[in-house]
């Protein structure tokens, strides 16, 4: 039994949107109504409407891309106690100035990945010997 070609494959509104980076209740309502094929989702990618070009700029954007944009870990938002999604002016106000919480998450942030490089590269030392 031959499956569904890939590029016909339907993905679930919550799907397509994650893989957009944006925040499915702000996307127009035929979106979040209906699936949406690979093909439609690659086409949304390739030329993105006027609606998908103002909430990638303006948000509101999702937790990931949210603590993407402030450096920081999704769960560190949560301990910052940001739960909702933010829209792009109010993640540059906590940017420019940047609350006690944020500063100590970036830093956890920090540490987490220079620690992640120094396996990496100790991983790559061991695997060159």
């Amino acid at each position: 039994m031959a499956g569904t070609p890939f590029s016909q494959q339907v993905l679930k509104p919550t799907n397509a949107a994650k893989k957009l980076g944006v925040y499915l209740p702000a996307t127009p309502p035929e979106f979040q109504e209906h699936g949406i094929t690979r093909a439609e989702l690659e086409k949304l990618e390739e030329q993105p409407p006027e609606w998908l070009v103002e909430l990638r700029r303006n948000g509101p954007h999702p937790r990931p891309v949210v603590a993407g944009r402030l450096g920081i870990s999704i769960a560190g938002l949560a301990r910052g106690g940001i739960t909702d999604p933010l829209t792009t002016d109010q993640i540059n106000e906590l940017r420019d100035d940047p609350p006690a919480w944020l500063v100590r998450e970036r830093e956890t942030a920090a540490k987490v990945r220079a620690e992640e490089e120094r396996v990496a590269a100790e991983a790559k030392r061991a695997e060159n010997r």
